[in-house]
C-alpha cells in the first residue's frame, strides 16, 4: 500500500493528487496539438473544482499559470495566453476589511448610531422633530433592554446629543412614556411578544 507521506508533496494541494497525475501523463504525449488540447481539458476540470466567476471572465488564466505551476514549468502546450516562467496568482482570497470602530454606547448598537447621524442631516421642520421623536424612544426602549432598574430620560437625551456631535437636541415639550410602557410586552431576552408569538405559530 502507497501512504501520502511517501508520495511527492502536492504544490497546490487543492486541486488533488489526481490532477497532479493527469498532468505528468499530459507531459509524456509527444503530439504537441494533443497535448494541448488535453492541457486545455485539465484546466476546464480545474476550474470546475475551483469556481470563480472572476478568473471566467478573463479566460480561466489563473488555472493555467496553476498548470504550469504543477507541471514545474515543463509542460510545453498552446495557452490561451503569454505566460513568463516563474509567474504567480494568489492560492488565498483577499482579506475582507471589517470595520475596527466600537460603538459609543454599545447598548445602542452601530446601528442606532448610524440613524442618529442620518437623522441630523434632516432639515429643521415637522418630519426632523418626528425621527427625533422616535429615534428618542428606540433609544430609551434599546436601554432597557440592559438595565431594566433604572434610566433617567435626562440621560437618553445627552446620549442623543452626544451621538449627533450637538446636532440633535430634544425639544423641552417632548414627553418619554414610563418605563413600563417600553418594557411592556419584551421576555428576558429583551424580545417583543410578538417575536414569540411568531416563534410559536412556526412551532
Amino acid at each position: 500500500m502507497e501512504y501520502n507521506t511517501q508520495r511527492p508533496q502536492l504544490k497546490i494541494t487543492g486541486y488533488g493528487r489526481n490532477i497532479h497525475k493527469l498532468i505528468r501523463y499530459v507531459q509524456g504525449v509527444e503530439d504537441r496539438e494533443r497535448r494541448s488540447r488535453m492541457a486545455a481539458a485539465i484546466v476546464d476540470m480545474m476550474s470546475r473544482m475551483d469556481p470563480d466567476p472572476k478568473d471566467a471572465s478573463n479566460g480561466k488564466r489563473k488555472y493555467w499559470v496553476h498548470l504550469m505551476i504543477l507541471s514545474e514549468w515543463q509542460l510545453d502546450v498552446d495557452t490561451p495566453f503569454a505566460i513568463e516562467p516563474g509567474e504567480t496568482v494568489e492560492f488565498a482570497p483577499q482579506p475582507v476589511p471589517y470595520s475596527q470602530s466600537e460603538p459609543k454606547y454599545r447598548h445602542y448598537g452601530s446601528v442606532m448610531e448610524k440613524m442618529v447621524a442620518r437623522v441630523a442631516e434632516y432639515p429643521e421642520g415637522a418630519e426632523r422633530d418626528a425621527l427625533v421623536s422616535m429615534l428618542a424612544h428606540a433609544m430609551k426602549r434599546d436601554y432597557l433592554v440592559w438595565n431594566r432598574d433604572t434610566v433617567e430620560n435626562e440621560v437618553i437625551t445627552e446620549q442623543l446629543e452626544l451621538l449627533s456631535g450637538g446636532r440633535i437636541r430634544v425639544g423641552e415639550d417632548f414627553c418619554f412614556l414610563d418605563s413600563g410602557e417600553y418594557v411592556k410586552g419584551m421576555d428576558e431576552g429583551g424580545r417583543s411578544s410578538s417575536h414569540k408569538k411568531r416563534k410559536k405559530r412556526k412551532k
